[in-house]
């Protein structure tokens, strides 16, 4: 057995990844599906074609390699956190579509549960804002809308699950309901300092805890595959949330040390060591990982919209064919147009967590076009990181930090928009050799749970930089372009 599979169910698209003895990436399958928009801020996937879409990539990636189940060790899995899954205890079928990370229904739930003073309490227990962001909210919405669904869900006929568990409860079949903390720790429910789900909070949403996985470490036995499912039954051994799994692959396991991760959106965390750091900023409190039964813990910042500004030019203006259009483009744009783009498609994440506002365009001229608006995408990445940074280093003043950056995900590879990233925080940013740092995370987690992968000093030694971008850019026009972003969040939060 000198293979793991790692199975990377994101928000756009499932893939599955397998990676040799030496922690080498061997073989990749991806397949796209199709997200449903049913109402303005609403978000849904079938859970299906998350479930259909994993299987497809692991068979695609063994039938390429000639890797039998046999071959594997173990099998890793991370996921798209907070997207909320309800589905029959003994089927296995949904009940109702998967709600979303990026969804923004529960808004007025969320605003009730805040203006009735209970922020506190779910922040001082999770580490977390009271937000539609997060599971406990979407959970509760499934329940009152659903017919019959509570309940179901209080007689124990119904089972609730990020969608890690949702996979490993079908890749048991049905012999497993389990999830990890670092899942765990997104769903609002879930106290991340005693280290279990809060009676308390559920009680407040109205949720049955019989629906609730067990909560493992990111390293442990989440079960065997079904036999069929792949020939033989494999190891489930590694699990983490994918801006988790993304910290372990860039080897962040030193307090102060941060990454940002941009796929769909970006998530910034900087490990905060066995102790939790209540933010005064606005960020979260989270679990980074949990080893051996001890969480360490993050501070974390999330952007809700990165790479999907890039899909908005391609799908919603179709001013582009793919991605790397907007590298070019941007660099024909120009220079005396200052147009910003404030992509709040879904609302603003932190550190300003405003569900209600919606995207706009400023400094739009007659002579701006496809150019000017590609620059303006890729820098509001840049901008939005930097809101990040700054209030994670305001809570962690004094306490070490270097203020090197490492990235990782798709729009990584942009050198434009790492360098205008570099630029506009005014610190170096370290891109590694190895930019799918979410899918080794988890590939390392259970290899390492099975004796094929080292512990983490040995791994950390093998973290390989690709390249470090510098910041070059004038102090006064960071300055300048730094306050004009400021202005256009706080116009379009006001409209």
């Amino acid at each position: 057995m000198t293979h793991i599979l790692a199975i990377d169910q994101g928000t756009t698209s499932s893939r599955a990844i397998l990676y040799d003895a030496k922690m080498q990436r061997v073989a990749s399958a991806q397949r796209e599906f199709t997200q449903h928009y049913p109402d303005s801020g609403w978000v849904e996937h079938d859970p299906e074609d998350l479930w259909q879409t994993v299987i497809t990539t692991c068979h695609e990636v063994m039938e390429t390699t000639g890797i039998a189940a046999a071959d594997i060790a173990a099998i890793g899995i991370t996921n798209q956190r907070e997207t909320t899954i309800v589905w029959d205890r003994t089927t296995g079928k949904p009940i109702h579509n998967a709600i979303v990370w990026q969804d923004r229904r529960t808004a007025d739930t969320c605003r009730i549960l805040r203006d009735a003073g209970h922020e506190k309490m779910v922040n001082d227990r999770t580490g977390l804002l009271i937000d539609p962001y997060f599971s406990g909210t979407k959970l509760k919405w499934i329940l009152d809308h659903v017919a019959g669904a509570r309940a179901r869900a209080e007689k124990g006929e119904l089972l609730f699950g990020t969608v890690d568990s949702y996979l490993i409860w079908h890749l048991t079949g049905g012999a497993v309901h389990a999830t990890d903390a670092t899942n765990a720790a997104r769903t609002m429910l879930y106290d991340i300092r005693k280290g279990r789900w809060s009676s308390t909070i559920c009680d407040l949403l109205g949720i049955p805890m019989q629906m609730l996985p067990e909560v493992k470490d990111c390293a442990a036995d989440f079960g065997r595959t079904r036999p069929d499912l792949f020939g033989a039954a494999i190891p489930v051994a590694g699990v983490a949330g994918d801006q988790q799994a993304a910290t372990l692959g860039q080897a962040c396991f030193a307090p102060g040390m941060i990454k940002a991760t941009y796929g769909t959106g970006c998530f910034a965390l900087l490990n905060t060591g066995a102790t939790p750091i209540t933010s005064q900023n606005r960020l979260l409190t989270t679990i980074a990982y949990q080893l051996n039964g001890k969480p360490t813990y993050a501070l974390e910042g999330s952007i809700f919209v990165a790479g999907a500004v890039v899909q908005w030019l391609r799908d919603g203006l179709k001013i582009i064919d793919e991605a790397r259009q907007t590298q070019p483009l941007a660099e024909s744009a120009d220079p005396a147009q200052q147009v910003v783009l404030v992509p709040a498609f879904t609302g603003l994440g932190a550190p300003y967590w405003n569900a209600e506002c919606r995207g706009a365009i400023f400094g739009l001229t007659r002579s701006s076009g496809p150019a000017e608006l590609a620059k303006a995408a890729l820098e509001s990445v840049g901008y939005q990181t930097r809101d990040l940074l700054e209030a994670m280093h305001e809570d962690w003043v004094g306490k070490g930090d270097d203020r090197v950056l490492r990235v990782d995900g798709g729009m990584s590879a942009s050198d434009w928009t790492m360098q205008f990233l570099s630029d506009i925080i005014d610190a170096p940013v370290d891109r590694p050799q190895e930019l799918e740092s979410t899918a080794l995370g988890a590939a390392w987690l259970a290899g390492m749970h099975v004796g094929l992968y080292p512990d983490q000093e040995e791994f950390a030694k093998g973290w390989a930089l690709d390249r470090q971008f510098l910041p070059v850019m004038a102090k006064d026009q960071r300055a300048e372009k730094y306050a004009a972003w400021k202005r256009a969040i706080k116009a379009t939060m006001s409209f």
